[in-house]
């Protein structure tokens, strides 16, 4: 008879096969109501899991990461439900957990409007409220492929024949709603959590544009009312501070139909993009850093040779030109071999680290485009360290004390590391790959960092370290690599002579701080919600006059400030003060400087803060060094 070990090691015998809420009800009935899961031996099962050997059992709650999963899960099949209770019509396809919430694809006749999706939750809440029983069972292929055609569901007898012929077939019934899925699920439909339908958006069939196009209704769940409606405020500030209402409406770029995911820099945010690209260009040459320029086309022939064509080919622009197949360049890795290979280089000259601001394209999906977040022209703060394999690890290391203080300038104190391994596809021997590998993590390791390991995931033609960054809203941001490649200068013919007078290939080190300079500037416009640190503002301050008799004074206020580099302009229009403060706080100016007859008399300025905050009234020169030191601190919180 089954005896049941627990996540706290006590031990618990039973005298008969026991399901998982038997085992609950034995600890307590608090914990038998709480109960949505179980997991037996490190494998996820339903409350309904009879256990007959001796396990080991963790029972799981809606505290847990696993049983929110499960509530998530539970409510697109609670959705899929009510939703064919409206709209009988409708056919049901998929329903899986995304980050933080969920989704069903369906097929209906029209498009769901916001009163549908009122009225599909406001069901769902019904059937939640019914606590329907939730059980699974086993069918053979034939009579669930039966059962859909009967239904009229075609999509899921695709979904049948797509699925291994050894793999039991698992329905999931609750009420007169039945669903194929693997599970686990809920006891019960009252064990749904709390829930909210966010939105509707389109979607082909299995992600193929040559299928059908679906309708894919979006909603979030949480355990309780109080992480649901923390959740949906954090969803409000994100709205608040998405980058594409904020660009236009403080004019600092657009995007338009007849450049799709290509953007529009206005005055204001090619300011910020100049600034970012001066500073990091000053950390490049401050670390040894040659800066380079490549075309931004090149010939087929070379991205067939790197191997970009072979893995990257669906990707790329093309243009065919003078009988010949020209590649927009996708990346900019090997024009680098290119500049590398003038010269036959010597072990003296390595490390060799050429940075480009470089200029790419990528055919991304037209569906996946946004904002500067995901764009197909964007340009990287790309680098390539060529050097010996002895001089990786130290080369790693100094890049990642870089990154770090770079992170801080921008605001961001929290790094999450993750090292990417192998892909399946991929150039280059095990042998290489195992050395690659272990390069990486021994460097994370020496600086005592943490870091997840994402299997499968590097680059084809190396492992990478990623540098996640994590904003005021908890969202996660992949900015930084730095990859190990032992395949590609080989591939180019890049080589140096060695100290013992042999020719070798030197290792080539892929890294870049901020990735694209769009989605970056993208990121820190949510990050600050349009409010940059003076640092960044394309604007550090207005000077506003009350009346048109101080309009000399102020003339020579900004050309004093501007004199000394800073980023000034005047309004000087006949228009109310609290009019002229109002709109450039709207503009997010950091600074507003406001004159009237007693400032020119005493030969001062009476400086606000952008927050509202009256900061006194003060010489010229006291806030040139005001401003000083709020630039100097950068975007640092500390």
């Amino acid at each position: 008879m089954p005896v049941i070990t627990l996540p706290d090691g006590s031990e618990k015998p039973f005298d008969a096969p026991v399901s998982i809420h038997e085992v609950a009800l034995s600890i307590g009935p608090g914990l038998a109501k709480a109960a949505l899961a179980g997991r037996v031996d490190g494998t996820l099962v339903d409350t309904s899991h009879i256990i007959e050997k001796d396990a080991e059992l963790a029972i799981i709650t809606g505290r847990d990461d696993d049983g929110l999963e499960v509530i998530r899960h539970s409510c697109a099949h609670l959705m899929a439900q009510a939703v064919q209770q409206l709209f009988p019509t409708a056919q049901v396809t998929i329903g899986p957990v995304v980050e933080d919430g969920f989704y069903y694809d369906f097929a209906y006749e029209r498009p769901f409007t916001p009163e549908d999706l009122e009225a599909i939750e406001k069901k769902m809440a019904e059937i939640a409220k019914a606590d329907l029983a939730v059980e699974r069972s086993l069918m053979s292929r034939a009579d669930a492929v039966a059962l859909f055609e009967g239904m009229g569901e075609k999509y899921k007898v695709e979904l049948l024949e797509s699925i291994p012929s050894e793999e039991d077939l698992s329905f999931y019934k609750q009420g007169d709603f039945l669903d194929l899925c693997r599970g686990p699920h809920i006891p019960s439909t009252g064990k749904s959590g709390s829930f909210k339908l966010t939105k509707v958006a389109g979607a082909y069939w299995r992600g193929d544009s040559r299928n059908d196009m679906l309708q894919r209704i979006y909603g979030t769940a949480w355990a309780d009312k109080k992480a649901l409606k923390a959740y949906l405020h954090r969803l409000e500030e994100a709205e608040k501070r998405d980058h594409r209402k904020l660009g236009k409406r403080l004019d600092l770029f657009h995007t338009q139909e007849e450049a799709p995911g290509m953007v529009f820099w206005h005055p204001k945010g090619w300011q910020i993009w100049q600034i970012i690209e001066q500073y990091i260009r000053e950390v490049q040459n401050a670390n040894g850093y040659l800066e380079i320029k490549t075309p931004q086309l090149v010939d087929m022939s070379l991205w067939e040779a790197s191997g970009h064509a072979d893995k990257f080919g669906d990707d790329m622009f093309s243009v065919n030109t003078d009988n010949r197949l020209y590649a927009i360049k996708p990346m900019n890795c090997p024009c680098h071999v290119q500049v590398y290979n003038q010269g036959l280089k010597s072990y003296r000259e390595l490390p060799l680290r050429l940075a480009e601001f470089g200029s790419c394209h990528r055919n991304e999906p037209s569906g996946t485009l946004q904002g500067t977040m995901r764009v197909r022209a964007f340009v990287q703060d790309d680098a390539h360290i060529f050097c010996a394999e002895e001089q990786i690890h130290s080369e790693v290391i100094t890049f990642i004390d870089i990154l770090k203080e770079v992170y801080r300038d921008f605001g961001f104190d929290e790094i999450i590391i993750k090292l990417s391994t192998r892909p399946e596809q991929r150039v280059g021997s095990d042998e290489v790959w195992d050395k690659s590998e272990a390069t990486l993590a021994q460097a994370l390791d020496a600086k005592g960092l943490e870091y997840e390991i994402l299997p499968g995931e590097g680059a084809f033609y190396g492992p990478k370290i990623e540098f996640s960054l994590k904003d005021c809203l908890g969202r996660v941001w992949q900015c930084g690599t730095m990859q190990v490649d032992f395949s590609m200068p080989g591939r180019l013919d890049a080589q140096y002579v060695a100290e013992d007078g042999s020719r070798q290939e030197p290792v080539m080190l892929h890294r870049a701080m901020l990735g694209s300079f769009e989605r970056f500037i993208g990121i820190l416009i949510e990050q600050f919600a349009g409010e940059m640190p003076p640092w960044l503002a394309p604007v550090q301050a207005v000077v506003m006059n009350i009346t048109d008799s101080q309009a000399d004074y102020c003339l020579d206020a900004i050309n004093t400030l501007n004199s000394k580099g800073f980023r000034v302009e005047s309004d000087l229009r006949n228009e109310k003060i609290g009019f002229k403060i109002r709109e450039h706080t709207m503009q997010k100016v950091p600074y507003l400087l406001v004159v009237g007859d007693r400032e020119v008399e005493n030969g001062q300025i009476a400086v606000r803060a952008r927050n509202g905050d009256d900061l006194g009234v003060m010489s010229v020169d006291e806030f040139s060094e005001l401003l000083t030191g709020s630039i100097e601190k950068k975007g640092r919180t500390g």
